[in-house]
């Protein structure tokens, strides 16, 4: 591993340089991995692994959408892609990528397939984490591995074409086999990863449902709707209360932030940009340390847990989902974002 220096602190990760994809594919020449759900991060997984030559199948139910993407994905039903349980029965490493809910209803059934020496590998730790809820136990004789996208399963494929890859984090829970960690490191470089870096199933999962309720997701759409509504409420139109409040951030602060840091972007915009900014940035960290301490709390005691298998394993899950979501999609700050996005030159051509 390689020692970095990440702000003071070093840490240890492992890159692709260090650990080759030759490597990997030697590693898993005699492995047989089943992608388990072909949803989120299934296809992205699915598909690096099979372009990086790694003996991959699918298993997903029959004759759903995911199942036709996987299909219109090249996977041919009865030679790569299979129902769930046939897959999990031939695969020596099972990649269990269904939703939270989803590994908790398949847990028992996907258990009985898992013989002496296999691997089950997570990109979360949820079930694992929060098994006196969840039920997930894995038998004594199987490696229990971690390996966890930064980034959306979208986000997996499309870093891995442009030749970037993305950054992974990696855990070992169970080592039966010895193996457990090489294993790890080459599914970790064999989907893509352009580095790797070393946590727990535990601090995984606490750190990831923190970050989507918090700044990745919820609390990103809490404040951009709150500044919309303030811009609008005082007489702004919606094109100039959307720019203001997503365009410039998607399509130019976020970048530099991403290319250099969050100093180089004030660095790179107006001293008047950069003076209240500066001025207003410990403001809004004090108005949101309370509300992240409360929901780290909740992420600790399984509270938020409890609320992802009630909400989610309901019959009508799906369509109420849809409701929020097509309320999301109909207001007036994302519909003006629709105008926005159809003016875009590359848009326009």
């Amino acid at each position: 591993m390689a020692k970095i220096d990440f702000g003071g602190v070093m840490e240890e990760v492992i890159t692709s340089e260090e650990f080759s994809l030759e490597q990997a594919r030697d590693v898993l020449k005699v492995e047989t991995v089943a992608i388990l759900g072909y949803g989120v991060q299934g296809p992205g997984q699915a598909l690096n692994l099979r372009d990086n030559g790694i003996n991959v199948i699918v298993g997903q139910r029959e004759g759903g959408a995911s199942w036709d993407k996987a299909v219109e994905d090249g996977f041919v039903p009865g030679k790569t892609l299979f129902p769930l349980i046939e897959a999990a029965t031939k695969a020596t490493v099972i990649q269990f990528l269904l939703s939270d809910a989803g590994q908790v209803a398949t847990w028992p059934k996907i258990r009985e397939c898992l013989n002496d020496g296999d691997a089950l590998y997570f990109s979360h730790g949820f079930s694992i984490v929060y098994k006196n809820q969840t039920g997930v136990v894995p038998p004594d004789n199987v490696d229990v591995i971690l390996v966890a996208p930064k980034g959306s399963g979208r986000t997996v494929r499309t870093n891995f074409l442009d030749g970037s890859g993305i950054n992974s984090s990696f855990a070992i829970h169970q080592d039966a086999t010895g193996r457990a960690k090489e294993r790890t490191i080459a599914l970790g470089i064999a989907i893509g990863s352009g580095y790797l870096f070393p946590t727990t199933f535990e601090k995984e999962v606490h750190s990831d449902l923190t970050g989507e309720r918090g700044v990745l997701m919820g609390c990103l759409a809490g404040v951009m709707e709150a500044q919309y509504n303030l811009l609008r409420k005082n007489g702004h139109s919606p094109s100039e209360a959307f720019n203001e409040t997503v365009e410039e951030l998607t399509q130019s602060l976020i970048r530099l932030v991403a290319q250099n840091g969050m100093d180089w972007m004030f660095a790179s915009c107006s001293t008047t940009a950069q003076r209240g900014a500066l001025d207003w940035a410990p403001k809004f960290r004090q108005a949101v340390e309370p509300v992240f301490e409360a929901l780290y709390q909740r992420v600790l005691d399984g509270t938020e847990t409890q609320r992802v298998l009630d909400v989610n394993s309901a019959p009508d899950y799906r369509e109420k989902l849809e409701v929020e979501l097509k309320e999301i999609r109909e207001s007036e700050m994302w519909r003006a974002g629709t105008a926005v996005r159809s003016l875009r030159p590359e848009n326009r051509r």
